[in-house]
């Protein structure tokens, strides 16, 4: 039986670390902001002084490579479980979340998450030697 101080959910709140010099990190991150939150979401800058500040256990050359998610207890989520947890927490997607961890969703969760990966390298290929990257084609 749970008691009246239990929390109701596994997570009170999750710090999201994102790559802010990429173009689609920081796409998605305005778009996790415009969705309504069932479980709050920190969106962080990885790397920075803040990330290291908050998280000084973290690998944060690693956090520069790879979406990693934070919960407020202690969890790390990297990579495909990372994204699923981010629509986990949000209203409209919670249900497809759940789909995605599941053996039968979790193939195209990662296939999804590798072809981000694909775009975001082309992204910051030589066309962003000047700071300034250009938006590749669809990646194929």
């Amino acid at each position: 039986m749970q008691t009246p101080d239990a929390p109701t959910t596994p997570v009170g709140h999750l710090t999201v670390l994102y790559d802010a010099e990429c173009p689609l990190c920081v796409h998605l991150r305005h778009w996790l902001l415009r969705q309504r939150q069932l479980v709050p979401l920190d969106l962080v800058p990885a790397g920075s002084r803040e990330a290291t500040r908050r998280f000084p256990e973290l690998d944060h050359g690693a956090t520069l490579r790879e979406i990693t998610v934070v919960g407020d207890r202690g969890q790390v989520y990297r990579e495909t479980a990372a994204w699923i947890v981010c629509l986990w927490a949000l209203a409209d997607h919670r249900a497809m979340a759940h789909w995605l961890a599941t053996p039968a969703g979790w193939p195209f969760a990662r296939g999804t998450v590798l072809a981000a990966a694909k775009w975001r390298a082309a992204l910051k290929g030589p066309s962003c030697a000047d700071g300034h990257c250009e938006v590749p084609g669809t990646p194929g």
